[in-house]
């Protein structure tokens, strides 16, 4: 097992939980540690990139294209895991992030994908939610489980968010 290298699982699309799973993986790279976050189910929307419109691909479920309407579209559409206030919840947060000087979670992702962290997205669960490889963000690896369980076993390391 490596002493350098940790590895995510994000399952969560919940604003809160993906801010602190881009600090850690942050911090963990900024102490020089190889960093792999795998996104998978609600986690993906994280990854997403703003909707323009109805999005419906070749071979897409009415199911699936319900889960694309549905779920948030990219960082700015996250919700609050606790606390929501019917959707003030998350405004609330950022504004008083903001107002601390705290890192956005559009900034914490840019700053990951500076420090080399692997951002991987399940192709399992982007079958099941019905997205492609041109709905999430540039930068995306898009890999099955035994990838990120490969990750996984060199790490000494292993959170799931």
């Amino acid at each position: 097992m490596g002493t350098d290298k940790k590895t995510l699982i994000v399952f969560s699309g919940d604003l809160d939980r993906a801010i602190a799973a881009f600090v850690i993986a942050n911090g963990a790279a900024a102490m020089g540690d190889e960093v792999t976050m795998f996104f998978t189910f609600w986690g993906l929307s994280i990854l997403r990139k703003p909707r323009r419109g109805k999005v419906r691909h070749p071979g897409q479920s009415r199911l699936q294209a319900m889960f694309g309407r549905l779920m948030p579209s990219g960082p700015d559409k996250l919700r609050l895991s606790q606390l929501n206030f019917a959707g003030m919840g998350a405004p609330m947060l950022r504004t008083v992030m903001r107002q601390k000087n705290v890192a956005s979670l559009q900034s914490l992702m840019a700053t990951a994908k500076e420090q080399g962290i692997k951002l991987l997205a399940c192709t399992m669960s982007m079958d099941v939610m019905g997205f492609g490889p041109e709905d999430l963000i540039d930068g995306v690896e898009f890999v099955g489980v035994a990838s990120y369980l490969g990750e996984a076993d060199e790490a000494n390391v292993n959170l799931f968010i």
